[in-house]
């Protein structure tokens, strides 16, 4: 029996095991056949046509073990705020009548969100029912949020909440956003009034970045340099820089 002990080996061999096996799953899953509400705040209207149109990403640019975790804490880290608000006397309902989750679907099917829940009572002090919508942000993150709210931080997930207030009509209260700082497990919560006009910007958008990919049009790109931060971390960099458009 090898000494995995005698160095980090052992810790390489563990994440050999898991990250193949984790890869593995995510790519069994079924794709999703429409454009996802929680993207269209995107920086580039291209990414999100590769997205809709489900372009194979660049060589490399596969998710990994590790991302794939990171992904899976957020979903966990979720279920144990939906727990602590219910603790704290929130009425939160996740799922519909026939347990689903709540969402919508509009351009025939083709543009779609699911939003992680709805608050229907509870403390004084709040609107009711209102959207909440939950993150968990590493440390640096989830500190840039705390200083510049909601809309300047992270604009790609005020224009989710604004869609989704659009859509399942919750405009008429503000929605609760929370975020967990998953390395000190603080809770960042604001309450965002709904954005009218960013509610149809994005809408536009969706409908645009639908029509276009559809009908074999590529559109522009929000960058004119290969080495900008949005396009190195982009999943088809190397796909998009290949044309010439």
């Amino acid at each position: 029996m090898l000494d995995f002990n005698a160095s980090a080996s052992l810790s390489e061999r563990i994440e050999s095991l898991i990250d193949p096996a984790m890869q593995a799953e995510n790519q069994a899953q079924t794709p999703r056949a429409y454009l996802g509400a929680s993207r269209l705040g995107a920086a580039c209207e291209r990414q999100l046509q590769f997205e809709y149109a489900k372009a194979p990403v660049d060589t490399g640019k596969e998710f990994s073990g590790r991302i794939l975790r990171i992904f899976e804490r957020g979903h966990r880290t979720e279920d144990m705020v939906i727990r602590w608000l219910r603790l704290a006397g929130f009425i939160l309902k996740t799922e519909d009548a026939n347990g689903r989750q709540f969402g919508f679907s509009t351009a025939k099917g083709r543009l779609k969100g699911h939003v992680d829940g709805v608050l229907i009572g509870g403390p004084e002090g709040f609107s009711y029912p209102a959207l909440w919508e939950n993150k968990c942000l590493n440390s640096k993150s989830w500190r840039d949020l705390q200083k510049n709210k909601l809309a300047v931080s992270k604009p790609i997930y005020a224009a989710q909440l604004a869609l989704y207030q659009t859509y399942l009509t919750l405009h008429q209260h503000p929605a609760l956003f929370t975020a967990v700082n998953a390395d000190t497990m603080e809770i960042y919560a604001e309450l965002v009034p709904f954005d009218a006009a960013l509610a149809q910007r994005m809408s536009d958008r969706g409908a645009l970045v639908i029509r276009a990919t559809e009908a074999g049009e590529l559109l522009p790109r929000s960058f004119t340099d290969p080495t900008h931060f949005e396009c190195k971390f982009c999943s088809w960099a190397e796909r998009c820089w290949s044309t010439k458009k």
